[in-house]
C-alpha cells in the first residue's frame, strides 16, 4: 500500500527541524520569502486580528546586521552560532502590530508554517527568540509600532539533525547535543509518553 497524505505530511514535519548551520553559497531570493510569508498570512488568525507584519531580510549587510545580534543555541553553551560559510541565506522577522491577547499563538502557528514551507522548498530554518530586539528593529529601521517577536533564519541545509528517543540522551534531559562528527542529535519524547 502507497504512502497516505498523513505520513507523507508526517515525513515533512520531521524534515522542518531547527538548523543552525547553512549553505551559505546556496541563495534564497526575495521572491522565496515572499511566497512563504504569503502562504502564512493565509493561516488563522485570533478573532482575524492578523497583528503580523513581516520584513524580509535578503541584503547581504542587513544579514551580517541581524546575524550579530542572535544567540542561536542555548543547549550549546560553547558554540556562538555558525561561522563564516554556514550562515543563513536570509531572515524573515516576525513583528507585533499591536494584535492583543492572541498574538503569541499566531506567531507560533505562522512561523511553522513558514518553516514547513521553506522545508517542502528544500530549505532549512531556525526560529529564534533570543536576540536583541532594540537592535534589529534599529538595524532594520522597523516602524515604531512594530515590535519584533521572532527572527526564522533560513536557508540551504548544511546540518544534519537526527530525532532520538528520549532515553537516548547522554543526560536524560530534552537538550539537543552535537555528536564528533558534528551530527545534530534532538531527544523527543514516545508517544507514550505525550498521552494522557
Amino acid at each position: 500500500m502507497g504512502e497516505s497524505n498523513l505520513d507523507r505530511f508526517g515525513h515533512l514535519v520531521r524534515e522542518a527541524r531547527s538548523r543552525r548551520r547553512f549553505n551559505e553559497e546556496a541563495p534564497v531570493t526575495r521572491e522565496q520569502l515572499a511566497a512563504l510569508v504569503d502562504i502564512a498570512r493565509a493561516v488563522p488568525s485570533g478573532a482575524n486580528r492578523q497583528p503580523l507584519r513581516y520584513r524580509l531580510v535578503s541584503d547581504a549587510a542587513e544579514r551580517e546586521a541581524v546575524f550579530a545580534e542572535l544567540m542561536w543555541a542555548g543547549a550549546l553553551p560553547d558554540w556562538n552560532g555558525p561561522e563564516p560559510g554556514e550562515r543563513p541565506g536570509a531572515y524573515i522577522v516576525v513583528c507585533d502590530a499591536g494584535g492583543g491577547a492572541t498574538t503569541a499563538v499566531d506567531e507560533g502557528i505562522a512561523a511553522e508554517v513558514i518553516l514547513l514551507g521553506a522545508t517542502a522548498a528544500g530549505l532549512t530554518g531556525c526560529m529564534l527568540h533570543a536576540f536583541n530586539k532594540a537592535a534589529v528593529a534599529r538595524v532594520l529601521t522597523l516602524p515604531d509600532d512594530l515590535r519584533p517577536l521572532m527572527v526564522i533564519a533560513l536557508g540551504a541545509p548544511a546540518e544534519t539533525v537526527v530525532l532520538e528517543p528520549l532515553a537516548a540522551s547522554p543526560d536524560g534531559s530534552t537538550n539537543y547535543w552535537r555528536d564528533a562528527e558534528g551530527v545534530h542529535h534532538v531527544p523527543k519524547r514516545s508517544l507514550e509518553d505525550v498521552l494522557i
